[in-house]
C-alpha cells in the first residue's frame, strides 16, 4: 500500500525535534553535526535569533496580501538585492524551480520582443541541476531526471562540460541564452574556473546571448562573495537564487538587468505566494546579515580553515577519499569509497553531510559554523572514515 506521503525520497531513518545552529537535535536529546544545512538553505543556522524574531514580528501583523497589493517588505528586499547586486529588476518567487521557470520565460521573451521569434535555444551543460519542474529538467536533460517524464520541453541544447570548442560551435542565429551554474552543487560540487565564466561572458557579449546563471546552492555567501560568480568579475544577464535567501524560509527570486527584463510585463508572469509579507520580512533580515563584508570575510576564513581541515582527513583516509573541491563554505569530499556509505557512516558519528553526483559528499554548512564546530565536524568525519575503513 502507497504511504500516505507520496514515496519520491530516499530518505534517512532519522528525524529532527528541533535545531540550535549547527546542531540537530531529535526528540530524545541525541544531537547532530549538520554540515549540510538543509541543503545550503539555513544559511544562518537553525533557529536563528535574529530570523526568529524577524518572522514573528511580522506573523502577528501581516501574512499574506498576495500581489494584487504592494507588499513593503518586498519592495524593501528587492531594493537590498540592486543595492548590492548588478540587477535593476527582482521577482519574487517561493523556489528555485519557480526561478528557472522564469528565467527561461524572460530569456526567450527578450528575444521575442525584438522581433527574433527564432531564438528559442537554451544552452545547458552536463551535470546541471536547475529543478525538478518540467521546464528545469528539460533544461538540465540527464537520463536520471528526465525518463519517463516526455514529451520534454523543446529548445535546450545540452553540452558537455567543460567543452570550449562545443559551446562556440553551439550558438547559432536559434540561441537565446546560456545557462550555468557557477559551482554545480547536485553535480558533484565542480566550480566552474574564473576564466570559463569570463570567457562565457566575452562570448555572450560577442554574440549578444544573454547568460543566466543559476546561483541557487552556490550563491548569498556560501562561497565568500555574496554570489559566486563576482570571483571571476563578471556580471550575468539573468541570475536564479534560492535557498539560502531566505535562510530557511521558501524564498525565491530572478535577478536581471533592466534590458534582460525588458519584455516581461504586465501579466507576463505571476505568483500567488511570490514575495509574500512573511518570506520577504526573513529575506531582507538575511541579507542586511550576509551582505556586510565583514560576515563575508568570515565566511572566507573558516571556509579556508574547513578546506584545510578536509584536506588533512582525505591525507589521513586515502581508500575513503580522494580529494576536495569548491570554495568557501560550498565544499565536495570526492570520495573512493561509495558516497552513500560515506554519508551513512557519518549517521553513527553524529554527522549530517548531502550525497552529490560524482561519488561526491557534500559539506554545506550553515555560514554561521564555529571553529569549534569546524574541528568537531571533522573529527566526527574522521571517526565514519575509520568505521568505513575496519568494517
Amino acid at each position: 500500500m502507497i504511504p500516505s506521503v507520496l514515496p519520491t525520497y530516499n530518505r534517512a531513518p532519522l528525524s529532527f525535534d528541533r535545531g540550535e545552529g549547527s546542531w540537530l537535535i531529535t526528540e530524545d536529546g541525541t544531537r547532530y553535526l549538520d554540515l549540510g544545512a538543509g541543503i545550503a538553505v539555513n544559511a544562518l543556522g537553525h533557529a536563528n535569533p535574529d530570523l526568529v524574531k524577524t518572522l514573528t514580528e511580522q506573523a502577528g501583523k501581516l501574512w499574506h496580501t498576495s500581489n494584487l497589493y504592494q507588499i513593503p517588505n518586498q519592495q524593501r528586499l528587492a531594493d537590498l538585492l540592486v543595492e548590492h547586486t548588478f540587477a535593476d529588476t527582482v521577482f519574487f518567487t517561493n523556489s528555485g524551480t519557480e526561478a528557472a521557470e522564469l528565467a527561461i520565460k524572460m530569456a526567450r521573451k527578450y528575444w521575442y520582443e525584438k522581433g527574433h521569434h527564432e531564438r528559442i535555444n537554451i544552452l545547458s551543460f552536463e551535470g546541471a541541476f536547475h529543478g525538478r519542474s518540467t521546464g528545469a529538467i528539460a533544461a538540465a536533460g540527464s537520463e536520471k531526471m528526465v525518463k519517463g517524464f516526455g514529451p520534454l520541453m523543446p529548445g535546450f541544447v545540452h553540452l558537455p562540460w567543460g567543452d570550449h570548442a562545443a559551446l562556440r560551435k553551439a550558438i547559432d542565429s536559434h540561441t537565446a541564452a546560456i545557462l550555468v551554474e557557477p559551482i554545480q552543487g547536485e553535480g558533484g560540487i565542480r566550480p566552474l574556473p574564473d576564466a570559463c565564466l569570463k570567457g562565457l561572458r566575452d562570448l555572450c557579449d560577442e554574440t549578444g546571448v544573454l547568460l543566466i546563471l543559476d546561483e541557487v546552492q552556490c550563491g548569498m555567501g556560501r562561497t565568500g562573495k555574496l554570489f559566486a560568480h563576482e570571483w571571476a568579475g563578471i556580471t550575468p544577464d539573468i541570475m536564479m537564487v534560492a535557498k539560502g535567501i531566505g535562510g530557511g524560509f521558501p524564498l525565491g527570486a530572478v535577478l536581471a538587468t533592466e534590458e534582460a527584463a525588458s519584455g516581461m510585463v504586465a501579466g507576463t508572469h505571476g505568483s500567488t505566494y511570490g514575495g509574500n509579507p512573511l518570506a520577504c520580512a526573513v529575506g531582507a533580515r538575511v541579507m542586511e546579515i550576509v551582505a556586510d563584508d565583514a560576515f563575508l570575510a568570515e565566511v572566507r576564513r573558516k571556509g579556508a580553515l574547513l578546506r584545510q581541515r578536509l584536506e588533512g582527513l582525505v591525507a589521513a583516509h586515502p581508500a575513503v577519499f580522494e580529494g576536495v573541491r569548491g570554495q568557501g563554505l560550498i565544499l565536495g569530499l570526492k570520495c573512493k569509497a561509495p558516497n552513500a556509505d560515506v554519508v551513512k557512516a557519518g549517521y553513527a558519528a553524529h554527522v549530517l553531510t548531502v550525497a552529490g553526483a560524482d561519488n561526491v559528499v557534500r559539506i554545506l554548512p550553515a555560514l554561521t559554523i564555529s571553529d569549534a564546530e569546524i574541528a568537531e565536524a571533522v573529527t566526527r568525519l574522521d571517526a565514519a572514515a575509520t568505521a568505513l575503513e575496519t568494517a
